[in-house]
C-alpha cells in the first residue's frame, strides 16, 4: 500500500513557477513509477509527465514539454513536478498517481495507475 500527498500548489502569475511535491509512504518507492496528472474544471483529466521508479526515464505531454520537468529522490520518497513558464491553461488540480507494476506504454493511462494522491490546486492568473 503506497499514501500519496500532493504539495506546492498555489496562485501564480502567467509567467511564474511553481513546484509540485508527491510524498510517499512505504519503504519501496523506488519500484514505482509515478505521474502527474491534471483536471481542470469541466475537462477530462489528462496526463502532464511520468518518471521511472529509477528515474532514468521521463515522459512528458506535448503541452508542457520544454517548461515542466519531472524528477525524483527516492531517498526522500518524493517526487517532483518543476513547473516553469506557467500560462493561464495550465490552472488544474494536478494529482500525483503511483503504480509498481504498469509498463511505460501505459504511462499515459490514468487508470492504468493503483494509487492516487488528494490533489493539489494550481492557479495561473493572466
Amino acid at each position: 500500500q503506497v499514501q500519496l500527498v500532493e504539495s506546492g500548489g498555489g496562485l501564480v502569475q502567467a509567467g511564474g513557477s511553481l513546484r509540485l511535491s508527491c510524498a510517499a509512504s512505504g519503504r519501496t518507492f523506488s519500484s514505482y513509477a509515478v505521474g502527474w496528472f491534471r483536471q481542470a474544471p469541466g475537462k477530462e483529466r489528462e496526463f502532464v509527465a511520468a518518471i521511472s521508479g529509477s528515474g532514468s526515464s521521463t515522459y512528458y505531454a506535448d503541452s508542457v514539454k520544454g517548461r515542466f520537468t519531472i524528477s525524483r529522490d527516492n531517498a526522500k520518497n518524493t517526487v517532483y513536478l518543476q513547473m516553469n513558464s506557467l500560462k493561464p491553461e495550465d490552472t488544474a488540480v494536478y494529482y500525483c498517481a503511483a503504480d509498481k507494476y504498469i509498463g511505460s506504454y501505459y504511462y499515459t493511462r490514468g487508470y492504468e495507475y493503483d494509487y492516487w494522491g488528494q490533489g493539489t490546486q494550481v492557479t495561473v492568473s493572466s
